[in-house]
């Protein structure tokens, strides 16, 4: 997996393909673990490309919150198939490697979707506060093209930090160590087995996170603060039941995405050695995109009456 180059008259080792230790298991736990993956990522991708199909169908959905909801499901698609379907071959194979170039492609498209989630996120948590407080202003405001200008400004935002942080990642050498204690190309892992100076690039990643997570984080407060003071002062309890209807599915999403992923990202690179930060990115890669389309489902009336009048012979 690596072949010898000179470099400043010494032999360097440059690796040419990681090995991506996953989960240690047991021949039975092995087709226990394949089956479950398998079928989390079927459903996640089911459910996701129905939530499309129902929006783009139904024209009671065709408002800036669906539209949003729609390209949430449209990325969570990409999201969970730049990860499973390597994770669920390597449950079962023995050969568990990744070329260098695969594992910085796995890295750049998973970066990309999840800062993109990130901001699409602090996205609809703006609609949301937009809708309620100023709901008069609301269908000018929020115009088609607007829509369309956050969605592409979302895909930059993911993009571009990617883009710096690959740079960074892409220059660091790996010595005699390939092995990466996970179960996909992630920043944290590679950081621990690079045998060169990893600390501008470790800069980086923290100042690029930092924005990425804290800014939509801080959108997403200050548009919730509003959003319950707007709701307060509304007289009928109907009518405050109405208003946190529309919110309480993308609240419960936005919870689940952020304290998973905050708590793998916002703490140092050592830190990842621990087998609890496998489990708790298994939620985040795995449990939550196969969770949102549900909560949309169960918590949202008119995504789950489109889908009952979409699903069902009348």
């Amino acid at each position: 997996s690596s072949f010898f180059y000179r470099m400043g008259g010494r032999n360097e080792t440059k690796v040419m393909h990681f090995i991506l230790l996953g989960f240690s298991t047991t021949a039975e736990q092995q087709l226990l673990l394949f089956s479950a993956l398998l079928l989390a990522y079927l459903l996640a991708v089911l459910e996701n490309f129905l939530i499309i199909l129902t929006i783009r169908n139904n024209h009671s959905l065709q408002k800036p919150m669906y539209f949003f909801l729609g390209n949430l499901s449209f990325l969570e698609i990409w999201y969970v198939s730049v990860i499973e379907p390597k994770m669920i071959t390597d449950v079962l194979s023995r050969d568990k490697r990744i070329s260098f170039q695969g594992c910085m492609a796995q890295l750049h498209f998973f970066v990309t979707l999840v800062c993109t989630e990130y901001v699409l996120l602090a996205v609809m948590a703006y609609d949301r506060f937009v809708a309620i407080c100023k709901p008069l202003r609301y269908p000018l405001i929020m115009s088609h093209r607007f829509c369309a200008q956050l969605i592409a400004g979302c895909w930059v935002c993911g993009l571009t930090t990617s883009s710096i942080k690959l740079s960074f990642i892409g220059r660091l050498s790996f010595c005699d160590v390939d092995r990466i204690n996970h179960y996909f190309c992630d920043i944290s892992p590679l950081l621990n087995i690079s045998c060169s100076d990893s600390s501008s690039a470790e800069l980086v990643d923290f100042i690029l996170a930092l924005l990425v997570i804290m800014v939509p984080l801080c959108t997403v407060v200050a548009s919730y603060i509003c959003i319950l003071f707007t709701v307060l002062k509304i007289p009928s309890s109907q009518g405050r039941q109405k208003a946190f209807s529309t919110c309480s599915s993308h609240l419960t999403v936005v919870v689940l995405f952020y304290s998973t992923t905050l708590f793998t990202y916002a703490h140092p690179k050592l830190m990842y050695t621990y087998r609890a930060n496998k489990l708790v990115s298994v939620l985040y890669t795995v449990v939550v995109p196969l969770l949102n389309p549900l909560i949309y489902c169960l918590r949202n009336k008119e995504v789950r009456c489109a889908m009952r009048k979409a699903f069902t012979c009348r």
